[in-house]
């Protein structure tokens, strides 16, 4: 009897083991990983900022958090008047990096085509890692040691979700505001497109933010829906971004383009009005389906369609949408892919990929990758610098 009850229990416990392993397998092929090793200075919010923000019209009123969690927190305020340079600096705790730009409250909606045959690296998904996304660019060229632009005329595309999921989503802000101010000066451009995850941060879904700044706010005498209003000047700068644009004969958009579009007269201008109209406003399905439904959905919308890798498309609905917009190709974000890699004969490129995180790891592990576009030649970038071509 106890030999039969041993051989049961046993039996149990293969059975579960097998089980359990099938559910690990399956989530890791769709994406998930096991988070482990969290870093405590992801803890450290001291000299955390800056914290901007319009006041009356007319004055700019710069926070920084000072203090710890045992000793509680406060506030560094400084006001400023209207047309005032402002110099700014954001910190980076893990490794004390510090960095320097200046806060303008005025921003123009970029175009949405560029054709200048200049070289472009684009990375996607960075999910508020700052170190990750600092260092990528360092063993790429794009900026030195000293974070300092050396990426020439040439287009950085950040293919958008910056945001979310890591406690450093301020400091990946404020460095695309700096990269942008730096590569103007050097005849390069940054081009920040927006994906579904700075929508719902925009729109007050707080559902993949880390709690810190929940906590910022509060610390703010804010809602954390006045991190990025329109009287930010994170969420003022947010707010003047595309949601698509055409570079070079590549189009970059965070989710992809529906092929329904067809059949709809639209161009990319009309395109990014039409989503750049609904960034405050949450999407909710209506009984009319007009264009802006279309464009704004959280299924067919620019930012947030997964159509080209959980869909059955065809060659053909992909060389019309290309078409339409005289591109020679589109890359996307938001579908986590193993790596950088082309489908539809090579008219589709997926550079959502697994980043490494600033205060935790994961498993698996994963490596940082981008997308190179030079001659119509497309390269598969590695955070080592290599690059291959695809």
């Amino acid at each position: 009897m106890k030999k039969r009850i041993l051989r049961y229990l046993k039996h149990i416990s293969l059975t579960i083991l097998i089980f359990g392993a099938s559910i690990n397998s399956f989530g890791l092929y769709h994406g998930a990983s096991m988070h482990y090793g969290d870093n405590p200075m992801m803890m450290d919010w001291d000299k955390d900022g800056p914290y901007a923000f319009i006041k009356n019209d007319s004055t700019t009123v710069v926070n920084y958090i000072r203090g710890n969690q045992d000793n509680g927190f406060y506030l560094d305020i400084k006001e400023y008047p209207a047309g005032a340079t402002i110099k700014a600096s954001t910190y980076f705790p893990l490794d004390s990096t510090t960095f320097e730009f200046n806060l303008k409250t005025d921003f123009k909606r970029p175009p949405s085509v560029y054709n200048d045959n200049k070289k472009v690296l684009a990375i996607s998904d960075i999910e508020s890692g700052f170190k990750t996304f600092r260092d990528f660019l360092m063993a790429n060229n794009v900026i030195d040691k000293n974070l300092n632009w050396i990426f020439g005329s040439g287009h950085l595309v950040l293919n958008g979700d910056f945001v979310d999921r890591g406690f450093s989503t301020t400091q990946v802000l404020w460095f695309i505001y700096k990269l942008e101010q730096d590569a103007k000066k050097h005849g390069g451009i940054v081009h920040f497109i927006l994906g579904n995850h700075e929508l719902k941060n925009m729109q007050g879904n707080f559902d993949s933010t880390s709690p810190k700044y929940f906590h910022i706010s509060s610390i703010l005498e804010k809602k954390q829906t006045e991190l990025y209003d329109n009287n930010s000047i994170l969420g003022k700068w947010m707010s003047s971004k595309n949601t698509i644009e055409l570079i070079n004969g590549t189009l970059f958009t965070h989710g992809g383009i529906h092929p329904e579009i067809v059949n709809y007269d639209v161009n990319l201008n009309q395109i990014n009005k039409i989503t750049s109209e609904r960034y405050y406003t949450p999407y909710y399905p209506k009984v009319e389906k007009t264009e802006k439904e279309f464009l704004n959905s959280t299924y067919t919308g620019v930012s947030w369609y997964r159509g080209y890798y959980k869909e059955d498309l065809s060659q053909e609905d992909i060389d019309l949408i290309l078409q339409k917009f005289q591109a020679n190709a589109i890359a996307v974000g938001h579908t986590l892919q193993s790596e950088v890699n082309r489908t539809f004969n090579g008219k589709v490129i997926g550079i959502d990929v697994k980043h490494p995180k600033d205060y935790h790891k994961n498993f698996p592990s994963g490596e940082s990758e981008g997308l190179l576009v030079v001659n119509k030649n497309y390269y598969r970038l590695l955070s080592d610098g290599t690059r291959v071509e695809i």
